[in-house]
C-alpha cells in the first residue's frame, strides 16, 4: 500500500482517538465551567460513543452503494462543523448535542478506512496494515492529551475543539486531493434497500460476530480506562492536568509497540492464532488491576503496571480481530466494517457509562469494568474458535 494512502488512512482512523483523548485533561475544567461535576461531563464522552455506534451503520451501506470517497467527504465535513460548534458551546447540553453530531461525522473515517484496507489487501496483509495504522493513529493518544493539557492552560478548553475543527479541514483537503476511489467499479453496487438484509446476514455469520464482539469487549476495557482515568489520575492521585498526558501516553506507547510486534507475528502465524493467545494475557491484566484496586494503594504506580499491560495487549488483539472479522466480506466490506465498528463502540459506550454510573470516589469502578470486559473478551474468543472449527473456517 502506498505510504501516502497509509498516512491518510491513519489520520482517518485517528478521528476517534483525537476527539476523545484531546479533551480528557479538560474534564475538571469543563465541570467547573458549566457548574457541574465530572460524572455529568463524562456524558459528553458516552454520547460520543453512542454517535460512533449509530453513525457507522449509516456509512457502511452508503460506502458500498456510492463508493468510498463521497460518504467520506460528507462525514469529515460534518465532523469539522460540529467541532467548531463544540468550541462555542454555551452550556453542557449544547456540548453534549454537538459531541453527538461530531461522532456522526467522525465515524465515517473509521468505517471507510477499514473498508479501503479490505478493498486493497488480503486477510494476512490486512492484519499487517491494521497494525501499521495503529502506529499512525497511536500517536494520537500520546500527543493529544499532552497537547490538550497545554492548550487547556494556555487558552482554555474551547481551543481544544477549535483545533479539532482544523484537523477536520486538513483531512478534508487530503482526502479530496490524494485518496483515490478504491471500490472496484466492476462490482455491482449494493442497493441501499438491501442494507438491513445485509446486516441480518452478517449477524448470522458467527465467526464475524464472534471476532467483532471479542474486539469490542477488549476495546470497551480501553474506553472504561479513558472514561475513568481523568478522575483517578488528576483528582484522586493529584496528577497535574498538564502531566496527565504523559501517563496516558505511556500506555499508548505500549499499544503502539505491541501493534508493531503484531505486524511481525502475523507473518508467521495467522491473526486468529495471536488474537486467541493475547486474550489470555489481557484477561490476566484485568484481573490483576481489580486486585490492586481492591487493595486501595496510596501510590499510583501499582495501578499503572496492569493498566500498561492491558492497554498494550490491545495493540495485538484489536487489529487481529478486525482482520479476522473482515476476511471474506468482499464487496460488502463497507457494511461489514460498519457493523463491526457499531458493535465495538456500542459496547464501549456501555462501558464508559458504567464507569460513571458506578462512580464512588475510588479506582474500583474503572478497575471493575476493565476486568469484566477482559473476562468477557476471553470467553468470546473461546466461543468464536469453537464456531470457526464447526464451520471449517480457514482462519481457525
Amino acid at each position: 500500500m502506498p505510504f501516502r494512502i497509509l498516512l491518510i488512512l491513519g489520520a482517518l482512523s485517528a478521528f476517534g482517538p483525537m476527539a476523545i483523548d484531546f479533551y480528557l485533561p479538560a474534564f475538571p475544567a469543563l465541570a467547573e465551567g458549566f457548574a457541574t461535576d465530572v460524572e455529568q461531563v463524562q456524558l459528553t464522552l458516552a454520547v460520543y460513543f453512542v454517535g460512533l455506534a449509530v453513525g457507522q451503520l449509516v456509512y457502511g451501506p452508503l460506502a458500498d452503494r456510492y463508493g468510498r470517497r463521497r460518504p467520506l467527504l460528507l462525514g469529515i465535513a460534518l465532523f469539522t462543523l460540529a467541532s467548531f460548534a463544540c468550541s462555542f458551546a454555551p452550556s453542557l447540553h449544547w456540548l453534549i448535542a454537538a459531541r453527538f453530531v461530531q461522532a456522526l461525522g467522525g465515524c465515517a473515517g473509521m468505517v471507510i478506512s477499514r473498508a479501503i484496507v479490505r478493498d486493497l489487501c488480503d486477510p494476512i496483509t490486512s492484519a499487517r496494515v491494521f497494525s501499521q495504522l495503529m502506529l499512525v493513529m497511536g500517536l494520537a493518544p500520546i500527543l493529544a492529551p499532552l497537547a490538550g493539557g497545554l492548550l487547556l492552560n494556555l487558552a482554555g478548553w474551547q481551543a481544544i475543539f477549535f483545533i479539532l475543527g482544523f484537523f477536520g479541514v486538513f483531512c478534508l483537503l487530503a482526502v479530496n486531493l490524494w485518496l483515490p476511489e478504491t471500490l472496484d467499479p466492476r462490482q455491482p453496487s449494493a442497493p441501499l434497500r438491501g442494507a438491513l438484509g445485509e446486516y441480518r446476514r452478517l449477524f448470522r455469520d458467527l465467526p464475524f460476530v464472534g471476532h467483532a464482539l471479542t474486539g469490542g469487549l477488549a476495546m470497551a476495557g480501553m474506553f472504561a480506562y479513558i472514561a475513568g482515568s481523568p478522575f483517578v489520575f488528576i483528582e484522586l492521585y493529584g496528577v497535574p492536568s498538564e502531566y496527565y498526558g504523559w501517563l496516558f501516553g505511556l500506555n499508548a506507547a505500549g499499544f503502539i509497540l505491541f501493534a508493531q510486534v503484531n505486524a511481525w507475528l502475523v507473518a508467521r502465524r495467522g491473526p486468529g492464532y495471536w488474537a486467541r493467545r493475547i486474550a489470555w494475557f489481557y484477561c490476566s491484566c484485568g484481573v490483576l488491576l481489580l486486585i490492586v484496586a481492591l487493595a486501595r494503594p496510596e501510590n499510583l504506580w501499582p495501578l499503572l503496571l496492569p493498566l500498561f499491560g492491558g492497554m498494550a495487549c490491545l495493540g495485538i488483539l484489536m487489529p487481529n480481530t478486525s482482520a479476522c472479522a473482515m476476511a471474506g466480506q468482499g464487496r460488502h466490506a463497507g457494511s461489514a466494517s460498519a457493523l463491526l465498528g457499531s458493535l465495538q463502540f456500542g459496547i464501549a459506550a456501555c462501558a464508559a457509562s458504567a464507569v460513571g454510573f458506578l462512580h464512588d470516589g475510588s479506582t474500583l469502578p474503572m478497575a471493575l469494568v476493565i476486568c469484566g470486559c477482559s473476562l468477557l473478551a476471553l470467553a468470546m474468543s473461546r466461543l468464536t474458535l469453537m464456531a470457526e472449527r464447526r464451520a471449517g473456517h480457514p482462519l481457525a
